[in-house]
């Protein structure tokens, strides 16, 4: 067997090696994660879902006065145009 194959089958290991490294401490990092439990998941689902919609809400009302104001500076500015 010549030295580059011996080289060459030595990387693909030490790749082959660094891969299984790698998965193996992402699996530990998983385990050390602290995951929500399915009360809290819901909780804070609902609270997001209540937060969105009141958001939109207030950014329909807020589109509704700015729309409003600038009709009425439209009618204002006619009427003193002609």
């Amino acid at each position: 067997m010549s030295v580059a194959l011996k080289n060459k089958r030595l990387a693909e290991a030490k790749k082959r090696a660094a891969k299984v490294s790698f998965l193996a401490g992402i699996k530990e990092e998983l385990k050390k994660v602290t995951w929500t439990t399915k009360d809290e998941l819901r909780t804070s689902s609902k609270i997001v879902i209540c937060a969105t919609f009141l958001f939109g809400i207030g950014i329909y009302v807020s589109d509704l006065i700015m729309k409003g104001a600038l009709d009425g500076i439209a009618r204002l500015v006619r009427a003193i145009t002609g």
